[in-house]
C-alpha cells in the first residue's frame, strides 16, 4: 500500500498534470480565437468566463473562500499583471507556432533564478549562473534574433515570460496569506474589469456557436487550471511537480499540429530542449541545497 505522502504526492502531480493540459488547450482556443476577434475581446471572454464559471463551481462548497481577501493591493497587483501576460500572450499567438511560446515560456525558472538573485538578493553559485546561461542560449534557438524565420511578435511572448517570472514570485508571497479560490477568483473578475473598457470599444459579436463553445473552453480550462496549480502545490512541494510542469509543450505541439496543421521545426525543438533540460537542472541544484 502507498504511503500517506505518496498519495498526497501522486495527487499533487495528477492535479498539476491536468493544469498543464488545461493550460495548452486555453492558448489552443485563444490563437483560434484571436483568427477572427479582437485581441481585448477575446481577453475579457477568457476572464469573465473564467470569473462566472469558477463562481458557479466553487460558490456552492468554497463560497467564503473567493472573498477572504488579507491584500487588496497584491490582489489587484496580481490581476493587472494577468491582464498584461494574457494580452502579450494572446497577441503574440496570431502569429508564433504554440509550440514556440510554449518553448519561450518554460525560461521562466531560469528567470525566476535571475530576479531572485538581483531584486531578492540571493547568492547564485557557478553552476546555477552557468545553467542560466544555457538556458537562454536555447532561448536563442528558438527566437534566432536576425534570422529569416525571427517575428517581431516573439518580443511579445519574451516579455510576457519575464512578467510572468515576476507574476510567480508574487504568487508564492500571497499564499502565505490568500486562499487558492480567492486568487484565481479574484484575480480573473479583477482582469475582467480593467480590460472591460478595450474590449468593448472593439467588440465584435461572435459569429456562431462555435465561437461561443471555444471562447467558453478559454474560461473553463483557464480557471480549472489555476485552481489545479494551487491545489497542487498543497499536496507537493514545488521540487515534486516542478518536472511535470513541461509535459505542457507535448500537448502545445500536438494542439498546433491537430488544429494549426504547424510542426515545429529542429531548432525550436532542440531550443525547447536546452532550455527544459536547464530548468530541469537549476531545480536538481535546490532541491540538494534545501
Amino acid at each position: 500500500m502507498l504511503s500517506a505522502d505518496a498519495r498526497q504526492r501522486r495527487l499533487g502531480i495528477a492535479l498539476v498534470s491536468l493544469a498543464t493540459f488545461c493550460f495548452a488547450v486555453l492558448d489552443a482556443c485563444a490563437k483560434w480565437l484571436v483568427q477572427s476577434l479582437p485581441v481585448a475581446e477575446v481577453v475579457w471572454l477568457r476572464f469573465a468566463l473564467h470569473g462566472v464559471l469558477m463562481a458557479a463551481i466553487l460558490a456552492p462548497t468554497r463560497g467564503a473562500a473567493l472573498v477572504r481577501v488579507a491584500s487588496w493591493r497584491l490582489q489587484g497587483l496580481r490581476a493587472l499583471m494577468m491582464v498584461a501576460m494574457t494580452a502579450l500572450n494572446f497577441a503574440a499567438l496570431q502569429w508564433l507556432q504554440l509550440a514556440e511560446t510554449a518553448a519561450i515560456q518554460f525560461s521562466v525558472p531560469i528567470l525566476i533564478a535571475v530576479l531572485s538573485a538581483f531584486v531578492l538578493h540571493e547568492r547564485l553559485d557557478a553552476r546555477r549562473w552557468l545553467a542560466i546561461g544555457v538556458g537562454f542560449a536555447g532561448v536563442l534557438l528558438v527566437v534566432r534574433p536576425g534570422a529569416q524565420g525571427f517575428h517581431p511578435a516573439i518580443g511579445l511572448s519574451i516579455v510576457n515570460a519575464v512578467l510572468y517570472a515576476a507574476f510567480n514570485l508574487l504568487t508564492r508571497r500571497m499564499a502565505a496569506s490568500e486562499t487558492p479560490e480567492s486568487m484565481q477568483w479574484l484575480s480573473a473578475l479583477g482582469a475582467a474589469l480593467a480590460v472591460a473598457p478595450f474590449a468593448l470599444a472593439q467588440w465584435q459579436w461572435p459569429a456562431s456557436g462555435l465561437v461561443w463553445a471555444v471562447a467558453i473552453g478559454c474560461g473553463l480550462t483557464g480557471g480549472v487550471g489555476h485552481l489545479a496549480v494551487a491545489h497542487a502545490h498543497r499536496h507537493a512541494s514545488a521540487a515534486v511537480l516542478g518536472p511535470f510542469l513541461y509535459q505542457q509543450i507535448l500537448y502545445m505541439s500536438f494542439w498546433g499540429w491537430l488544429v494549426f496543421a504547424q510542426v515545429p521545426d529542429a531548432l525550436v525543438v532542440a531550443g525547447a530542449a536546452v532550455v527544459v533540460l536547464s530548468g530541469l537542472y537549476l531545480l536538481w541544484l535546490e532541491v540538494r541545497h534545501r
